[in-house]
């Protein structure tokens, strides 16, 4: 579909306060969408249909599923876009709102240092008037601002509209492959990715390698890690490493893995249970879907053994895999009447610095407060 058509059809599809979603995978240049043809508010319990699923943080409220039976698919190959140039300077929050949370990581390092929980994320709102709000102007830029992300627009009439561009997968599963990383640390990107990094970010992004790898090995074989390597999201830079395995013959589906993954602890903590309390217990807000799971949930990929599409006699062999695409919703926002939310939080441990925090906190957020 040609860009003006794709959005038209976008367009159409929302003033008919009909659910959908537009995403595009990250270094991909195509993006997709999933039309539902009804208004129906679809959850899934176990992950075993095919859609787009949007969970939220909490593992114990409704998973909202877009069923392809009950949708179209649509996508535009190529989107050309004009990169934004991200002026931080302008940009701060305000001054309550960092007393507060300030007031809760020193709760939280308290509470570390007199406890077995070993790292808490604490999120918090940030609040922009917006009584002007052109959604798909704003997914353009997200677009364009957010090449190596996973970028989305979803809308339901009875949930609401979310747009945001994660850097962080949650899982890939490929026919019996599976992948996921772990994500931890985070530095302004100064024009490098050849940067050092403190005993505090390396430590949390071993927290969080670790946590992974043992928490999937019941489900799974052959279980490897890459290298720590440094990647950047628009404006930041992130400590990653890259974890493959091989599903087991006997792993229990797909539900179970998930479970096993989130909340991650780069969204929530560390030991998991104890971290996800601190948050539910002492956030002044409820993160909805922020740092959730959204994506794509058994989509069908035929792949051919030949790629000479003139050799026919090859084609016959091609196959049909199952694949699953799941990330973690970061770097979002929830448009509400007149404002817009955006979501921004941190790790925290005994180590941390609570100004260092929230400057932190303000870094991540300036992107998209650019794109607004």
């Amino acid at each position: 579909m040609h860009q003006d058509d794709f959005f038209e059809s976008l367009n159409a599809q929302f003033q008919d306060a009909l659910p959908f979603v537009a995403y595009r995978k990250p270094n991909e240049d195509r993006v997709n969408a999933v039309f539902q043809n009804d208004d129906v508010l679809y959850e899934t319990k176990d992950l075993s249909e095919a859609g787009f699923v949007f969970a939220p943080f909490d593992d114990s409220s409704k998973m909202i599923l877009m069923p392809l039976d009950q949708a179209e698919v649509g996508y535009c190959d190529h989107f050309e876009g004009e990169e934004l140039l991200t002026d931080t300077s302008k940009f701060s929050s305000s001054s309550d709102q960092k007393v507060e949370y300030i007031n809760t990581i020193e709760q939280a390092i308290a509470t570390i240092k007199d406890s077995d929980l070993k790292k808490v994320v604490l999120s918090r709102p940030d609040y922009m008037t917006n009584e002007n709000f052109q959604v798909f102007e704003v997914f353009k830029r997200l677009l364009s601002t957010y090449k190596t992300a996973f970028v989305y627009c979803w809308y339901h009439p009875k949930i609401g509209l979310w747009l945001g561009a994660t850097p962080e997968t949650l899982l890939k599963i490929e026919g019996q492959r599976l992948s996921t990383m772990a994500l931890a640390g985070t530095q302004v990107y100064k024009g490098t990715t050849d940067v050092s990094w403190g005993t505090k970010e390396e430590q949390e992004q071993q927290f969080v390698t670790d946590y992974i790898v043992s928490n999937l090995e019941a489900e799974v074989e052959q279980i490897s890690t890459s290298e720590r390597r440094t990647v950047r999201a628009g404006g930041l830079l992130h400590l990653q490493t890259q974890i493959s395995a091989r599903l087991g013959k006997e792993h229990s589906g797909l539900l179970k893995i998930v479970r096993a993954l989130h909340p991650t602890p780069a969204v929530c903590g560390l030991p998991k249970a104890e971290a996800k309390a601190f948050i539910l217990n002492h956030e002044t807000y409820n993160r909805e879907f922020y740092s959730g799971f959204m994506g794509e949930l058994h989509f069908k990929k035929r792949q051919t053994r030949n790629t000479n599409r003139r050799n026919v006699e090859n084609n016959v062999y091609a196959t049909v895999k199952s694949v699953t695409n799941l990330y973690v919703n970061l770097r979002c926002m929830q448009v509400l009447p007149n404002k817009v939310a955006l979501y921004v939080g941190g790790g925290i441990t005994k180590d941390s610095n609570p100004e260092a925090e929230w400057e932190e906190t303000v870094s991540k957020t300036s992107t998209m407060k650019n794109i607004l």
